[in-house]
Order: structure tokens, then C-alpha cells, then sequence
């Protein structure tokens, strides 16, 4: 039996790459997160900083209890398996009425991570309506292969390479994933999925959570995760810690090392050196 999901949204995502909206918290618990986030950035004088958007669940506390919360993880479980690790986490924040985007893409193409039984949980801290550049994905599109990519750099660009697919899209056969605040999405690392500018007068946050089976391989370095839920038989990964208390020098130490390592996957073959999530 299903800990979390119905056998239908079982079904949707085999079928589609992608179920939405789920409910996993009260919007009041996700504005508290909200307000934790953006505590930090007036203490430290602005928006959270490029580098620290990456990897965040290392960094601080909330953060760690985003990619624990038991009803994320129940309905994870119901699609990959009971033995779960986070692989990483990243902020995608927009702005009020700002112009960066996310262009076409499929997940995996950077990412080194095999086989492809991997999904994100779109977390929404925010509101996310179409309106404020909502995700945008092809119907089961996850079933291709992986599909060559043309890296950009553009400036607008959420994405760490500005890559986009190399191949035409029609944008009519795309479909929205709007969310409300407390939601997520799941879809599959193969899901070419993109995103528009936000057109609104607030901001939307949203925390995009890669989690993995425990059998699933990193092929590129050897890389770290950590453990959510269940048992890590196949040591494929260096485990990371909890951080115990926001920004201290073990998590800015345990951080540092796992964004470094990353890094070496998503630039591999490029002379960029900048990261930006």
C-alpha cells in the first residue's frame, strides 16, 4: 500500500514524469520557512547569495528540515523506494517582476547520476501561480533518451550552464505546474521542464529537492549525499551531516566540500569556473 500518494498519482507520474499539486504542510508552516529565509537575508544585507542557494540543506537548519519533513519523504518513498538520499537541494528564487528564467531542459544532463530513477520535489516556500513563471513541463517527455543540450551562459538564466535542449519545442504542447505555498511537485530527472519570468509583484521561492535511491551511482566523481530515510547498503556516496546550528564553521566546512565536489560535475568540460544555481 502507498504511504502517502494515491495509485492514481502513482500512475500519473509513471505516465506523465510529473503529479501535482500535493499538499504538505499548512501555508502559514511554509510562510514561517518564508520568513526564516528572508531573516537571514536582512541580517546579512540581501537576497541569499548565489553560492549558498546550492547544497542549502547543509547550511541551515530549516533547510535540513524541508528535505526531512516525513510527508515529502512518504510520498518520495512511494515512488523510488523506502532507502532515500538527498543529493542536493537548490533555491530557485525569483524576483518581483523579474526577467530570469529556466529554459528547456531535462535534469540529468549534467548531473553524472545513474540510472535515471531520480525525481525532484518542487518545494514552494511561496505562492508559485503561472503568472510568476510556474514550471512548464512536456507530458512524458521522461521516457526519452537523454537529449543533447546547448550550453548558453546566459545571464538571465537560473540554470548552472544556461543549457538548454537541442531541439525544437512547441510551447502550446507544454503544461503548468502551478503551486500554492506548502506544495510540492514530483518529477523525474528525464522531464524536460522549463520556466518563464515572473510577471508578478512578489516573489517566488521555490526549493528544488533531488532525492535518490541508495543503489543509484554517481559516475563522474566521488560525490556526496545525505541520508533521509532508510538504509545505505551500497556506499555509493560520502554521507553528510546534519548541520546542527545555522551557518556554523562544521556546516560552512561540511557545505563547502560538497559544493566543490558538485561543481566538478556541472562544469565538467567547460572553462567556466563561476557557479551560479
Amino acid at each position: 500500500m502507498p504511504k502517502f500518494l494515491s495509485k492514481e498519482q502513482i500512475a500519473t507520474y509513471q505516465n506523465d514524469g510529473l503529479v501535482f499539486p500535493i499538499k504538505v504542510m499548512p501555508e502559514i508552516e511554509a510562510g514561517e520557512l518564508q520568513r526564516r529565509l528572508e531573516q537571514y537575508e536582512r541580517d546579512s544585507g540581501g537576497p541569499i547569495q548565489k553560492e549558498w542557494r546550492h547544497k542549502v540543506h547543509l547550511l541551515f537548519t530549516w533547510a535540513n528540515e524541508i528535505i526531512r519533513n516525513p510527508k515529502i519523504l512518504d510520498a518520495v518513498e512511494d515512488l523510488i523506494g523506502p532507502n532515500i538520499m538527498c543529493w542536493t537541494t537548490n533555491f530557485f528564487i525569483k524576483e518581483a517582476n523579474d526577467p530570469s528564467f529556466v529554459s528547456w531542459h531535462q535534469d540529468s544532463t549534467y548531473w553524472g547520476l545513474e540510472p535515471a530513477d531520480v525525481l525532484t520535489a518542487w518545494f514552494a516556500m511561496s505562492d508559485a501561480p503561472v503568472e510568476s513563471g510556474a514550471m512548464k513541463f512536456l507530458l512524458g517527455s521522461h521516457k526519452w533518451d537523454q537529449i543533447e543540450h546547448t550550453d548558453t551562459f546566459d545571464s538571465d538564466n537560473l540554470l548552472t550552464r544556461g543549457q538548454e535542449i537541442s531541439i525544437d519545442i512547441n510551447e502550446e504542447d507544454g503544461i503548468y505546474a502551478p503551486l500554492k505555498a506548502g506544495e510540492i511537485s514530483l518529477h523525474h530527472i528525464r522531464a524536460a521542464h522549463g520556466s518563464a519570468p515572473n510577471t508578478t509583484n512578489f516573489r517566488r521561492i521555490g526549493l528544488a529537492i533531488r532525492y535518490i535511491p541508495t543503489y543509484v551511482k554517481q559516475l563522474k566523481i566521488r560525490d556526496s549525499a545525505a541520508l533521509v530515510r532508510g538504509i545505505d547498503e551500497y556506499s555509493n556516496f560520502d554521507l553528510e551531516p546534519e548541520p546542527q546550528e545555522d551557518l556554523s564553521l562544521d556546516a560552512l566546512a561540511a557545505h563547502k566540500d560538497a559544493t566543490e565536489r558538485q561543481l566538478a560535475t556541472y562544469y565538467e568540460g567547460t572553462e567556466k569556473a563561476e557557479f551560479r544555481p
